[in-house]
């Protein structure tokens, strides 16, 4: 292995990636385990946590899926467990589950002042609340005594940057997640371990199940007038792949960011940095 290959090795580590079944979180997994680590991988549905585990598997030798409903009481606790029973520590975690609803998103048939507070509340939590601090708090409990530290990354949006038109209950909880990124890599280094690392990753546009709807027409495939208004107004002219995001991701997992810690890291084609001129 070559001396920068070293630098951003993983190997001896072991990897959480919470919503790992999801097309981010299984990119990076993948990254992850093409890295070396250890990968410990969770879905709604047991059945594509384990087929993503199995794939995993070949590059790094040992994952494992895992059934993980985060709105339910308890269920990161027992997940957390049953990992720890498992491979022993956690060096990584990277909380991926996310996603938005149609009934928080405004729309000609649906505007602002009659979205359902219940819609609002469910996108928020699954995003913030649940997905993101509830396992920061269950896992960095953990995490906080490990000696040589860990990075806990954080998936966040650039409708946390830039708030995004119709998606207001998602950009709401976006934007919470670099807040509470901010705030968590600064606790944790004062109170616990300065080797306890928290950082983000703000993707741009991706095409995903869950925006596909606004973004491309469903009959013929062709971009919405929102989908081309995004590729205009990204200097680059396209949506990202998942794989864009492995490098970041690889980075800040491992070593080579020791002295990397509540940065949110843009991967957008360059539109949070494009004025629209």
């Amino acid at each position: 292995m070559s001396d920068i290959a070293e630098f951003f090795d993983l190997t001896g580590k072991t990897a959480v990636i919470t919503g790992g079944g999801g097309v981010l979180g299984s990119a990076i997994a993948c990254g992850f385990a093409r890295a070396g680590a250890e990968c410990a991988v969770t879905n709604i549905t047991i059945e594509k946590a384990d087929r993503i585990s199995k794939q995993l598997a070949e590059s790094c030798g040992h994952a494992k899926g895992y059934e993980l409903d985060c709105s339910k009481e308890g269920a990161v606790e027992t997940f957390c467990d049953e990992v720890y029973e498992e491979f022993g520590k956690v060096d990584i975690l990277v909380n991926c589950i996310g996603g938005n609803l149609p009934e928080a998103t405004t729309s000609d048939a649906l505007s602002f002042f009659d979205l359902p507070l219940d819609a609002f509340r469910r996108v928020f939590d699954l995003n913030f609340t649940d997905g993101t601090v509830r396992p920061c708090q269950v896992f960095g409990r953990r995490m906080k005594d490990n000696e040589n530290g860990g990075s806990i990354i954080n998936i966040s949006s650039m409708a946390a940057l830039k708030p995004l038109t119709r998606v207001v209950g998602y950009s709401a909880s976006k934007a919470a997640v670099n807040n509470f990124t901010q705030w968590l890599a600064v606790h944790l280094a004062q109170e616990y371990s300065s080797k306890l690392r928290v950082n983000a990753i703000a993707p741009g546009f991706f095409l995903t199940p869950q925006n596909q709807y606004l973004l491309t027409n469903d009959r013929t495939g062709e971009l919405t007038p929102r989908g081309q208004q995004i590729t205009d107004h990204t200097p680059m002219g396209s949506f990202g792949v998942s794989g864009d995001l492995v490098g970041a991701a690889i980075w800040l997992a491992s070593d080579s960011a020791r002295f990397v810690t509540g940065t949110v890291i843009p991967i957008d084609g360059g539109f949070s940095a494009f004025a629209g001129v």
